[in-house]
Formats: C-alpha cells, structure tokens, sequence
C-alpha cells in the first residue's frame, strides 16, 4: 500500500471523528486492517491521525488566518482535509509538495469538486510560505488573553488550561504547566501490563517505573505479543494499573471477598482486578450500562480463569441492588476524560465547561451508592481520568460531607507509593484530602486521579 493510502485511512477517520463523534482509538486499528496497510504505512497514517487530532487547535487558527475566514466557514470535508495537510506541513518531514498535492486531491474527491481543490491550494500554499515558528508568532499575537494564547499555541481549549492550572496550583507545582501541555501533544509510549499471577513480564521487555505489574517493549505492534500470551499480556497505561492495584492492594485481602467494578467498560481494570482476585481467594462482578463496552469487559476477563458475572444497568441502580454486600468497590467513573488527552486528543474538543456539573453530580451519586453497597470495613476506590478539581476534590468533599462519620478517607498517596516500584512524586493537596493525583508529564501516565474510601 502507498503513502497515499495510509493518507486516505488519516482522512477517513478524522472525518469520522469530527462528522460523528467516533473515537480514533477505536477506529484506526480497523482502518488500517480495511485498508491493508503495512507496517510502515500503518505507522504514518497512525502519526497523522493522532498528531492532526491533538494539533487541531492550532491549526485551526494557522488555517483561519491563511483563509482570512473562521474555520465554522469552511465546509467540514475540506477543513478536514486542511488540518491534515497543515500537520503535514508544519510538523512532519513530509515533502510540502505532496502535502498540498496530496491534501487539495482529498479536498477535491470529498469537498465538491474543483471549487474545494482551488480553495484548498490556495489555503496551503499560504500556510507553506511561512515557517511553523512564524505560524505560531502570529497566531499567539492575535489571542486576546495569555490564555488564549496559551491555549492556541499548546492547542487547548483555555477551558482546559484553565483547570489544568488549578489542579496543579493545588499540589503547589502551577510551574509545572508548559510542561503538561506539552505532554499532552507527544505520543506516549505503549505500556503493556502482565497479569499478576497468570503472566510474566517478557525478558526482553523494558521495566516502568512505578506498576509492578506495567512494563514497555522494543517497539512494534504489540498484537503478536498479545495474541500469543492468551491476552494475558496487553496494553494498559501505568496509571490505569495503579489505579486497581491501589483497591486491591489498600488493605491485606481476606479469603471470599466480594469485589465490584461498577463502571467497567471496557474492562482493562476489571482484568487486573481479576487476576488479584483469583490470588487472593475473592471473587469479582462487573457492571457497564453500555452494551458494547459490556461486550469488551467480558472480551477482558476471558483470559482470566475466574467466574466474572457482567450486569448491564446504571451503576447507581446495580449497587442500590445489593447493599452491604461487596468489600472493595472501584468506581472508575464517567469523567471529562482531560487527563488522556495524549492518546484521545479528540476528548478535548467534545467536552465544554458545561458538561462538569452532569459529570459531577453522576460521579456523586455513583459513589454514594457504592459506599452503600459496602460491607462494614470495606473500601470504594473513587478514580478519574481527569484531574479537573470538580471531579475529584470536589467530589471527594461532598461525599465525605454527605456520609459525617460513616466514611474514613485512607490515605490513596501512602497506598500507591507502597505498590510503586520506585519513589513516587505525591504531593499534598491543598484541600487536605488524601487522593493520588498522577499526570503525564510527571509520572509517564495519564492523570488518574485516586481517592480510597472506607466505611467504618
């Protein structure tokens, strides 16, 4: 296959992110099967995609200065096929000709014709003239506010920024925001996860720093590695990893627990959860009211050779079902998702600040029903994917308040560090709660967000 294919499969799937709403993650792999690509053009069309995606800000705005119009009116088909050949441009060593050429032939095929194609040259060939770094200048001297201009250069909503700044500002490190943005925009690495007690991290493999189940390999697709160890090995972030050992790990574990993962899809905790479970002599259910996700959950579990139960409903009504019954709960809840930006860069042009307060009241709720569903001394981990404050010590304060002295909040800071493999940075919280607050930059890992509640 040809580069231009692997420039087709970009194309399509950036449409179908922005036309409707598809997740890239869940999309490309299969585009690139469909498309038959190999190896190299799998890797190219993977680059232009996720790196198109995370950049789309910025070159939105590069786009609307050389267009001398807004992007809201540029027809959807070729502003797509803009976005692609800026990226090309302005951050790739593809030659500029082919980026153009390549970009005004997609505008042309999909956007209407010779009207689009004369439109789309136009428009590249002005972005061409000019270096990335002049590009940037001019775009961060026509931003209103130093967060907008913050937001144009590292291409983030200044919603984002905004609460990015807050949540660091809160453990004391608010210097420490040019870097996260940053991190934000680079491809992570691919870390992999051993199943504790059915798996062995492979000899070759490269250990990470804090899970001690996590570990990277050389590089490559990792499904060969995946589909030869049964899914016993597979990829999962570090912080995820942390996040369900930290349940699993808060407290020594007795013999016929009940544990509970009750937003589950799509299910790469539940497998962890699993196979400490099974080694421990517990046994777990599992809960997501989305059908597929629920169909990726028990996809999950399959490799591990313990009895997980997958109900389908609203969390809130599963635990409701079953009160006092379960001894570790984890409540990975719906979330803004800002904390994976760096590898679904699409989330951060979905949410606004006007979905926080839904999100949060469901994320209360969620909680609240799980701390009902616990046994006397049992434990619910709370955890996002977003260090957004509103979800997380927001949150955790209007649980602790509305239990009194029901609850204990366990200290999810000494947990992690006791399960990492080396030192771990975890600063305090201004707020004087106890969760575990990782990010990107920091620690190599999305920004999970732990907070460990028992009931007394």
């Amino acid at each position: 296959m040809s580069v231009q294919g692997a420039r087709t499969v970009a194309y399509e799937v950036l449409r179908a992110v922005s036309g409707d709403e598809a997740y890239a993650n869940l999309l490309l792999p299969h585009a690139i099967v469909r498309a038959r690509l190999d190896a190299k053009d799998a890797g190219l069309a993977t680059e232009l995609t996720y790196g198109t995606l995370r950049r789309r800000g910025t070159y939105d705005a590069i786009i609307a200065a050389a267009a001398d119009r807004t992007v809201d009116r540029i027809d959807p088909n070729v502003l797509d096929a803009l976005r692609l050949g800026v990226h090309q441009l302005l951050s790739t060593r593809v030659a500029s000709h082919a980026a153009v050429n390549e970009s005004v032939e997609l505008a042309r095929r999909h956007g209407g014709g010779k009207g689009a194609a004369g439109f789309a040259n136009a428009v590249l060939r002005r972005v061409s003239r000019d270096t990335p770094g002049q590009w940037m200048d001019r775009i961060a001297a026509a931003a209103r506010s130093d967060d907008e201009r913050i937001g144009l250069t590292t291409s983030h909503p200044v919603w984002i920024v905004r609460a990015l700044r807050r949540a660091l500002t809160a453990e004391g490190r608010a210097d420490e925001l040019t870097a996260l943005l940053e991190s934000d925009n680079i491809a992570p690495r691919v870390a992999m996860i051993a199943l504790p007690g059915l798996a062995e991290v492979p000899e070759d493999a490269a250990s990470t720093r804090f899970a001690p189940t996590a570990f990277t390999t050389r590089g490559g697709d990792p499904e060969g590695l995946i589909r030869a160890s049964g899914g016993r090995l597979r990829v999962q972030d570090e912080g995820s990893q942390l996040a369900a050992l930290a349940l699993s790990r808060a407290l020594p574990v007795r013999a016929g627990e009940r544990w509970l993962d009750l937003c589950a899809g799509p299910g790469g905790k539940t497998a962890l959860l699993a196979a400490e479970a099974l080694a421990h002599g517990a046994t777990l259910d599992a809960n997501e009211i989305a059908p597929a996700r629920a169909g990726l959950v028990r996809q999950a579990v399959a490799s591990v050779p313990l009895e997980v139960e997958v109900s389908e409903e609203d969390g809130r009504e599963r635990a409701a079902r079953m009160p006092g019954q379960y001894d570790r709960i984890l409540v990975d809840a719906p979330c803004t998702g800002i904390g994976a930006l760096r590898r679904r860069p699409e989330a951060r042009w979905r949410k606004t600040p006007a979905d926080v307060p839904d999100l949060t009241a469901l994320q209360q709720d969620l909680v609240l029903a799980a701390f009902e569903a616990l046994t006397p001394g049992g434990v619910v981990a709370y955890v996002t994917c977003s260090p957004h404050l509103a979800e997380t010590s927001g949150v955790l304060a209007e649980v602790k308040r509305e239990l009194g002295d029901e609850v204990e909040e366990l200290d999810a800071r000494a947990v992690v560090r006791s399960v990492a493999v080396d030192e771990i940075d975890l600063p305090d919280q201004a707020d004087g709660s106890l969760r575990a607050q990782l990010w990107p930059h920091r620690h190599g890992t999305d920004a999970m967000s732990i907070a460990l509640l028992r009931k007394r």
